[in-house]
């Protein structure tokens, strides 16, 4: 049989006291209510004994705060999400608040349920790398009083605090590399996508070519859970078109690892056959042979702004009016894979 849980009701009965009581004393009010100290020590005694645990879903409708931030990301399996969680959590919990964060998978109607989940948590704020479509959503947080900070994109068509890097700057500066180093048909590969972080880094791409008087090499693939539906089209493009290549820029490193996978079925030599280099540093690029020539984004500033920024929110630090854009540089880690 599964024991009941105690209620407050419960532990009043037991003392033959108020519920009322009970609930100022749980919820540090005793002195405030002029409760002796002597009801606040049989009160807190019998808690200890019984093990007893506040419901946190009716302390939160009690007082409008539960202490908990919902964290949203595409993917929180990929490296770049999973640190900037981390930290966010960490620095969430000196403060006194717990992370709730959960993968979107890019997925509108997924982050739709999941938005709904969190606010039937009544959780405090919301942090979100958002996918598109879900504006209203959104919007509706924001009416409500509900701080939102948004980060590696952001929604254009919704006023909110977000946390980004130059993506544009950066993949121009990568496609200069490149040139500079004397390459003249340079392949940006990379997801298709309307989101703004992806849009910038294809239009850096662009200018960067363009001022050099160069033609564009475009290879746009769809987003798969299947990481194998995203190597196939990388493959039969790299496969058509590597002899006439001598560079290629990936947009993630999530296609950059699917990049370098396809260059060993094809025994594709970096540099000597394809330079390379790729967006979000991390230990794999470091670890191939040649190590890859990469774009590495802050994550301790970016955690570091995105957090601030809703603590401050949510501790009236600042107005929920006041809407700020935070637009961190990145850091261009050169190897030996972007050098002839």
């Amino acid at each position: 049989m599964v024991k009941k849980k105690l209620s407050i009701v419960d532990i009043a009965n037991s003392l033959n006291i108020s519920k009322t009581s009970v609930s100022f004393i749980l919820n540090g009010r005793a002195a405030e209510k002029r409760i002796s100290e002597e009801l606040v020590a049989r009160v807190m005694k019998f808690v200890e004994e019984v093990g007893y645990k506040p419901n946190s879903l009716a302390k939160s409708l009690r007082t409008g705060k539960s202490n908990i931030i919902g964290l949203m990301v595409e993917d929180i399996s990929n490296p770049f999400f999973a640190a900037i969680a981390r930290l966010i959590e960490d620095r969430a919990y000196k403060n006194g608040y717990k992370i709730i964060y959960c993968s979107t998978d890019n997925d509108t109607n997924k982050t739709k349920d999941l938005i709904q989940m969190f606010r039937d948590r009544h959780v405090d704020g919301y942090i979100m790398a958002p996918p598109e479509g879900i504006e209203e959503d959104v919007n509706d947080l924001l009416k409500n009083n509900l701080p939102v900070v948004m980060f590696d994109r952001y929604l254009p068509n919704v006023d909110t605090d977000h946390v980004v890097i130059d993506n544009k700057a950066s993949t121009f500066k990568a496609t200069q590399v490149l040139i500079k180093q004397g390459y003249k048909d340079i392949a940006f590969v990379t997801f298709s996508s309307e989101q703004t972080q992806m849009n910038d880094r294809l239009a850096g791409y662009e200018q960067a070519i363009a001022e050099a008087g160069l033609k564009t090499n475009i290879k746009q693939v769809k987003f798969q859970q299947n990481e194998d539906l995203i190597i196939e089209p990388i493959f039969e493009y790299i496969n058509e078109n590597h002899k006439r290549l001598d560079a290629v820029l990936f947009g993630t490193n999530h296609v950059g690892v699917c990049g370098l996978k396809v260059f060993k079925r094809l025994g594709i030599s970096v540099p000597d056959d394809l330079a390379v280099i790729s967006f979000d540093d991390y230990d794999v690029f470091q670890l191939y042979t040649p190590p890859v020539t990469a774009i590495a984004q802050p994550i301790e500033e970016i955690a570091d702004n995105v957090i601030t920024l809703l603590l401050n929110k949510l501790n009236n630090k600042t107005s929920l009016a006041d809407k700020q854009t935070i637009i961190v540089p990145t850091i261009m880690n050169v190897r030996a894979s972007s050098g002839k």
